[in-house]
């Protein structure tokens, strides 16, 4: 996966816009689940932007590689990134969680064009991305699965049942991302229920175990690179991040994991994010 320079600036600023649709989705309800939308930007930026063999005009393209985001809260990132590549006008975004929307508060493939799998309830999301990459395997197809968890949802058991049983079929066109934001709804994670060694707990379940910085695209490109050449084994990337990454107001904040948003906070924010897409693309 060689990229040019060139590719690593349109990702960068691809996850610019990304983050400046959500806080604009998200600011007209007036609150929602910022903190941990934030946090996946520059992996969906990559992800949407490179990696995924997807095609918008077809959501439902059988060859398609598939997106479960597990932490279903961070859906507004994830519509913000579908919108910007075409599944769905960008006018929707506004419709974010409102009587008769089509992006509700959390990821539902019934609503929402290019949603692969309905998720919410932390942990269902890794038990069904073992299924689809099974499912594929049985099928004889080559799509990739690629889920996205929290690391507030490693607590739950369901992730370390799905861990073992992806291990035990060596499903290695399944690559799993752990939003390690440190924080989760009501606290710090250490403090809560401590995780631990996260990579070296997955390696323990039988997979390959990976750190980036997932403020960095062009480490996450270079990680996600390594895990799809290593074979026989499932593999995760740890992304080091911070809850409500790259939002003024949102950022390293306590509170930031469902949040009310003013205009004022909205428009400052906003701002900033224009102005670094100014620097990125040089527009």
């Amino acid at each position: 996966m060689d990229i040019s320079a060139q590719k690593i600036k349109e990702l960068k600023a691809f996850a610019i816009k990304i983050r400046i649709e959500t806080i604009k989705e998200t600011a007209d309800l007036g609150f929602g689940h910022l903190g941990g939308a934030m946090s996946v930007v520059e992996l969906l930026a990559v992800l949407y932007g490179e990696v995924m063999k997807i095609d918008p005009k077809n959501p439902d393209w059988p060859d398609r590689d598939w997106l479960i985001c597990s932490k279903g809260h961070a859906g507004p990132a994830v519509y913000a990134a579908l919108a910007l590549k075409g599944y769905f006008p960008l006018e929707e975004l506004s419709t974010l969680n409102k009587p008769g929307t089509n992006l509700p508060s959390h990821c539902d493939r019934n609503k929402t064009p290019g949603i692969d799998m309905t998720t919410g309830s932390l942990g269902q999301g890794a038990s069904l991305a073992v299924g689809v990459a099974l499912g594929h395997r049985l099928d004889k197809r080559d799509n990739y699965t690629y889920l996205i968890l929290g690391d507030g949802e490693l607590q739950e058991g369901q992730v370390w049942e799905a861990a073992m049983l992806a291990a035990h079929h060596g499903l290695d066109r399944l690559i799993a991302f752990v939003d390690y934001n440190k924080q989760q709804l009501d606290g710090y994670v250490r403090d809560i229920n401590d995780p631990g060694d996260i990579s070296g707990k997955f390696e323990s379940f039988g997979w390959n175990a990976y750190k980036a910085d997932g403020r960095d695209v062009a480490d996450i490109l270079d990680r996600i690179k390594s895990a799809k050449l290593a074979k026989g084994k499932p593999s995760v990337i740890v992304l080091d991040t911070i809850k409500g990454q790259g939002c003024t107001f949102a950022e390293g904040k306590l509170d930031n994991h469902h949040m009310t948003i003013s205009r004022e906070q909205a428009e400052e924010a906003l701002a900033v994010l224009y102005k670094e897409l100014e620097e990125v693309t040089g527009q």
